[in-house]
């Protein structure tokens, strides 16, 4: 019975241990479709951690400047010890001595402590109030910041995404173009084993071949590249299995209709980091133009003072001596040479730069939506026109071959045909990953690359 014990619990302990190695298994594997490999990026990639740190440490700073509003409380407890005590001159006539004359006294204990309770309270301060306003535009340009890192990773891993895509499809055609090659070659071995070809026919056949199975290594080298790069800019390590579900004929190339109306500048996030960039400066302007009021402030403090020969200040029953009092300060700017003035001009300037950048980003962002545009026009229409140059090679590449197997065309006709097939096939994916690329172009000039929050 204790064998068998013994055999159901290694047996049940072996199970739960290959249970558990293939989920770890499954935590390295992952299916993803392009949005998938975003979604992922947004959560995983570094700079986007990073940006979001920046994005708390920004909120940290906005309850930092929030507290200066609040009560300030500070406590002090100083003791001495005077190894000599200090000596004042007292006039030497107070003592019956010639006028003009001091004599010097030494007044107090030698033990000294003091303990001290500090309040103050900001009852109005203009460049206070402006600068709580001031820590929310910043909180939003770190938010923003956030933003447009995303729309950077999104760019990123989308056009590593597709590149992996096209190699893979580029792969498969040139798999087919070997075995349609090897074919031919056997082919044309049993006919110059039959006295139909000559030894150069084969040879020919032999060397295309050849050139495509390298091209082929090439692209396999060249997903494994693009994979790995996919990888990184998804932050996702290199150890981890990852597959593609998106196709490329699934992408919609269809030209993009004329919008009837303006376009809204906000929802690219350059132009809204300008916006708050601009809510900043126009703040600046209003903290300068406060500096010019009175701040108010209410304060108080409570200290107690001991003052021994012996060192028994701590002692129960000692007589402190308590001091009180409560103040009201006003602080009223009189004149500092002109400084607030020339602050003010300067923060005004920066306004109107601010103005000018935010214009000057509107006809960029005019010319850049015009030539994404133009340019996705074109890499469709160049798509097309290839797409169409590959159905004509192959026909071309199939007559040729029907009519070198009829004995009625040549090797280099069939030869030439071939490559021309694959010089089409080659424009077509190139063709393709431009447009690929164009529309990504197009996506980010009009802000719709990643959703704005």
């Amino acid at each position: 019975m204790k064998r068998k014990k013994i055999k159901i619990i290694a047996l049940l302990f072996g199970f739960g241990t290959t249970v558990y190695a293939q989920q770890a298994a499954d935590t390295t594997s992952h299916v993803f479709s392009l949005q998938q490999s975003v979604d992922y990026a947004l959560q995983h990639q570094t700079s986007i951690i990073d940006a979001q740190y920046s994005e708390q440490a920004a909120e940290q700073k906005v309850k930092e400047i929030r507290g200066i509003g609040l009560p300030q409380i500070t406590g002090d407890l100083d003791a001495k010890d005077f190894i000599q005590l200090p000596t004042q001159l007292i006039p030497a006539e107070f003592f019956g001595g010639p006028a003009g004359t001091f004599i010097g006294l030494k007044f107090g204990t030698k033990y000294n402590a003091t303990g001290e309770l500090d309040a103050s309270q900001i009852l109005f301060d203009g460049s206070y109030l402006v600068g709580l306003q001031a820590a929310k535009v910043y909180r939003e340009l770190s938010q923003k910041a956030t933003q447009r890192t995303k729309i950077e990773v999104a760019e990123a891993v989308t056009k590593a995404y597709y590149s992996v895509l096209v190699s893979q499809e580029q792969l498969k055609l040139i798999s087919a173009n070997l075995v349609r090659l090897e074919t031919l070659q056997n082919e044309t071995k049993t006919m110059h084993d039959n006295g139909f070809a000559e030894q150069i026919d084969l040879d020919r056949i032999m060397v295309t071949y050849n050139n495509t199975a390298v091209e082929r290594e090439k692209i396999e080298r060249l997903i494994q590249l693009s994979d790995a790069l996919l990888k990184y800019q998804m932050g996702m390590t290199q150890d981890q299995q990852l597959t593609l579900t998106d196709s490329l004929g699934a992408v919609d190339f269809t030209p993009i209709a004329e919008s009837s109306g303006k376009f809204n500048y906000s929802n690219r996030i350059e132009y809204s980091l300008l916006q708050t960039q601009l809510k900043a400066a126009q703040l600046e302007l209003k903290k300068n133009r406060f500096d010019y009021l009175p701040s108010v402030a209410l304060y108080g403090s409570v200290s107690e003072q001991a003052q021994r020969n012996e060192f028994d200040v701590f002692e129960p029953n000692k007589t402190w001596f308590a001091t009180q009092l409560i103040g009201l300060k006003v602080g009223i700017p009189i004149f500092d040479g002109f400084q607030k003035h020339f602050r003010v001009q300067e923060s005004a300037i920066g306004v109107l730069q601010a103005k000018n950048n935010l214009h000057a980003l509107e006809q960029s962002i005019d010319f850049q939506l015009s030539n994404a545009e133009i340019n996705l026009q074109n890499a469709t229409a160049s798509l097309g026109i290839q797409k169409k140059n590959i159905s004509l090679a192959q026909n071309v590449d199939d007559v040729a071959k029907k009519k070198y197997e009829q004995g009625v065309g040549s090797n280099i006709e069939m030869i030439t045909a071939e490559t021309s097939l694959k010089e089409a096939q080659t424009n077509y994916y190139s063709a393709l990953y431009d447009a690929l690329i164009a529309k990504i172009e197009f996506e980010k000039s009009e802000g719709t690359l990643v959703k704005q929050k």
